[in-house]
């Protein structure tokens, strides 16, 4: 399990020449960090005099995030079991006609359902970014760069995470699941850039 490692050792497998984790269980931690911060600028607002007016909304936000962050933790590890799936299907038998048709039916399928899993990585993220205008909003003024270091984070990830997307993407047959893949990653982009810019933008 990936989650039990310590931060070096993580870093350190990262590093070394095993085939995981790769980029879309590094984009997925990425990501839950930009969400577990904006969980702390949430957790130092509530219970504050000065944020009283924001409480509610602030409650509200931390589990919204807290939950967030736990999909992405998920899915760290679930990026790393789909790449180990797509790999088992290269290395299935190839000596027969009958073996090379099924083996290249199970790597198609395997890189479809390997891309799934960074999508999803992108659009938990995109869910984040969502979030991060209304806690530099109500949020702590004092832990405002933390909320700011959280839209960037979170962007970087989405976008790691739609890279992972589209290596899948490229070796797809399936050319209609290719360019719905491909559009959806375009647009994820899209909305992730402007409510980063929108993030940046606040004034506190």
């Amino acid at each position: 399990m990936l989650g039990n490692l310590t931060v070096r050792e993580f870093v350190d497998t990262v590093a070394s020449d095993a085939p995981v984790p790769g980029g879309g269980s590094v984009s997925a931690l990425v990501g839950g960090i930009g969400s577990a911060l904006l969980e702390m600028v949430s957790n130092l607002t509530i219970g504050r005099k000065k944020y009283a007016e924001y409480e509610e909304e602030m409650i509200k936000l931390r589990i919204e995030v807290m939950e967030l962050k736990d999909e992405l933790l998920t899915l760290m590890e679930k990026d790393s079991e789909s790449y180990e799936e797509v790999m088992k299907c290269y290395s299935m038998p190839k000596s027969t006609d009958e073996e090379k048709a099924e083996r290249s039916a199970s790597i198609q399928q395997c890189l479809y359902e390997a891309a799934l899993t960074p999508l999803e990585v992108a659009k938990t993220c995109l869910r984040a970014l969502e979030k991060v205008t209304d806690v530099l909003t109500m949020g702590n003024v004092n832990a405002y760069s933390d909320a700011k270091v959280a839209a960037v984070l979170l962007r970087s990830a989405l976008y790691g995470a739609c890279y992972n997307v589209q290596i899948n993407v490229e070796s797809l047959k399936d050319q209609e699941k290719a360019a719905m893949l491909s559009e959806e990653i375009r647009l994820l982009r899209e909305q992730a850039d402007a409510l980063e810019a929108e993030a940046l933008a606040v004034q506190v």
